[in-house]
């Protein structure tokens, strides 16, 4: 089943709902209706176009803003499944500096890499290869929490989130 992207009443991300809980928010008038999805649902007495964005009609505190967790796909898909060292389709993580040398298992040390980069640089550093990263790597923001779950994003909601590392991965897909 499809998702719709809920905002708060200031447009900030919030989540990522079921299509059905979407419908439902903007029935009972909590929510309204932002960008509309390919396509309509009907009821008996009604018919509202599909949801793909929807916007609180109250604004909602939210208590704190959670980092994003550091996994295997998140990297992957910080990095658009594109190795960082010679550009073709990513299967593993990097260590830029490896752990091996004090390197940490933190955001800004790791990345995308090919099975046969990763196996080339081993335990070395960069410089030891003569091998440069440009842009460095950085922790995706926390609004990226929100659709890193979601296997299908709908492109309606890229304006909503900042992830300016994601354009140049969604370019590479």
């Amino acid at each position: 089943m499809a998702g719709a992207l809920v905002l708060n009443a200031t447009y900030e991300p919030l989540c990522v709902v079921p299509l059905r809980r979407a419908v439902v928010l903007v029935l009972a008038e909590k929510a309204v209706l932002v960008e509309a999805g390919e396509g309509m649902m009907h009821s008996a007495r009604t018919s509202i176009p599909v949801p793909a964005v929807v916007r609180l009609s109250h604004y909602v505190r939210v208590p704190y803003r959670r980092e994003v967790p550091l996994t295997r796909r998140a990297v992957l898909d910080r990095d658009g499944h594109t190795c960082v060292y010679c550009g073709v389709r990513a299967d593993t993580i990097d260590h830029v500096r490896p752990r091996s040398r004090g390197g940490e298992h933190v955001w800004t040390n790791v990345v995308a890499a090919c099975a046969r980069c990763n196996h080339r640089k081993g335990d070395r550093l960069l410089t030891e290869l003569g091998w440069h990263l440009s842009p460095p790597p950085a922790q995706p923001p926390a609004t990226v929490a929100v659709v890193l779950g979601w296997t299908k994003r709908d492109p309606s909601w890229q304006r909503y989130l900042t992830m300016d590392w994601m354009d140049g991965a969604a370019a590479a897909v």
